[in-house]
């Protein structure tokens, strides 16, 4: 899997009756706000979670609950187990050859800013580039920020085309110098997606080590880092069906290996003494104090019920819903869409109608049950790029129809009715 729609699109969808079956293991999705039937168009934001990852936390809780590693009984023996099953499916589910490979971190965030703390200031130096692109999620951004200002390196940025897309044209030039080359895989507000191998590729080509933005491509895509070529990947749990509080970066073990400790403390260490202390090996070195167990059970329930659908499935549903969102768009006057045509994209889909604040769109969908983002999305210099203070976001993902698309756009012609856009 490259990232790029073609190949992302190819194969069997989800039936009417299996996205059904999907449904009924949502219990949000029985919720009715303000009398009306919930239809939830936020998960590029956070994903819902299925009957599945909440009951195997709550299985965990009451049958098994204990600390990790080095509980010599039943119980801490069984929850390390769990939690040590959760890394190998997840390296598994993003071809990963090791799963030591993958370490456990709050959230993609705190993946990106160790990276960032431990590799980036063991390596980055005075004048050395760091190239980013300019659809970057604040997350992909300000920590090179805060490395570039204390190193003394120097930020690049990759453009964004008028369609939404990178301007590929320069980036050999803007690769030049470069010792890191961080960006995302597909765009939280434009739904871009990016061609990651490419990308990789020529970083490494250039000598920089590529740092990839994963949270909108691990849910929604066959993801293999193997076949990505990068040096780092980060993604959240929660936009992938499973808890908050957990995320991945998954890294090259030769890397990890050479890099120090992000945070120390129990847990990380080999052999403490009063006035020394030598590290674990990977990924314990990088998973200071009591981890996250529940929610590492969580995400591993998530990643089993993925692949249980299938990701190419889940691929081509969504890139399946995302066109008919589309061309119901288009046939809305004063409707403005963001992004590529919907062979570069996924089911993330930012607009703006005429005049109407985003918040104002937002509010007025609320009343309709209807669940969109509205704001800057954590884009605020993509925003600016787009002339806009705003945009309201809609992200479709395995558990909705074409149906809620149709409220989605009945909803947007009540706004334009209430304000006097008709």
């Amino acid at each position: 899997m490259t990232a790029t729609m073609p190949q992302a699109a190819v194969g069997a969808s989800l039936s009417p009756a299996a996205v059904a079956r999907i449904r009924a293991d949502f219990p949000i999705l029985q919720e009715r706000p303000h009398g009306k039937p919930l239809i939830f168009l936020d998960s590029a934001a956070s994903s819902q979670k299925p009957v599945q990852v909440i009951e195997a936390m709550d299985d965990y809780y009451r049958r098994y609950h204990a600390n990790i590693h080095r509980g010599i009984y039943h119980i801490s023996e069984l929850a390390t187990e769990a939690y040590e099953e959760a890394r190998s499916a997840i390296a598994r589910f993003i071809g990963s050859p090791c799963s030591a490979e993958c370490i456990f971190v709050r959230n993609a965030t705190e993946g990106i800013n160790l990276v960032a703390y431990s590799w980036g200031r063991s390596n980055v130096r005075a004048g050395d580039v760091i190239l980013l692109t300019e659809m970057e999620h604040h997350s992909n951004l300000v920590p090179w920020q805060m490395l570039a200002q204390e190193k003394g390196a120097r930020l690049r940025f990759v453009p964004v085309t008028a369609d939404g897309r990178l301007d590929m044209n320069r980036l050999d030039t803007l690769l030049d110098g470069a010792r890191l080359f961080a960006f995302t895989a597909v765009s939280n507000t434009l739904g871009t997606i990016n061609p990651v191998r490419e990308l990789c590729l020529r970083a490494r080509a250039a000598g920089a080590v590529s740092v990839v933005d994963a949270c909108q491509a691990v849910p929604r895509m066959p993801v293999d880092v193997t076949q990505w070529q990068c040096d780092f990947a980060a993604f959240s749990s929660h936009k992938m069906l499973g808890p908050t509080g957990i995320g991945v970066l998954w890294g090259r073990k030769d890397l990890l290996d050479a890099m120090p400790p992000f945070l120390t403390g129990g847990g990380m260490i080999n052999v403490v003494r009063y006035d020394r202390t030598t590290f674990a090996d990977v990924p314990a070195r990088f998973e200071a104090g009591t981890p996250a167990i529940a929610e590492a059970v969580g995400l591993g329930a998530a990643v089993a019920y993925l692949t249980a659908v299938g990701m190419e499935r889940v691929a081509r549903y969504e890139h399946e819903l995302a066109a008919l969102a589309l061309e119901k768009l288009r046939g809305i006057g004063q409707v403005v869409v963001y992004g590529p045509g919907i062979e570069h994209r996924t089911g993330v889909i930012s607009i703006t109608v005429g005049d109407i604040h985003a918040h104002d769109l937002a509010s007025i969908l609320d009343r309709e049950g209807i669940c969109v983002r509205a704001g800057h999305h954590c884009n605020q210099p993509l925003m600016e790029k787009l002339g806009v203070p705003a945009t309201t976001r809609a992200s479709f993902y395995l558990y909705n129809t074409p149906d809620e698309i149709d409220a989605l756009i009945a909803g947007l012609e009540k706004a334009k009715r209430i304000f006097k856009l008709t």
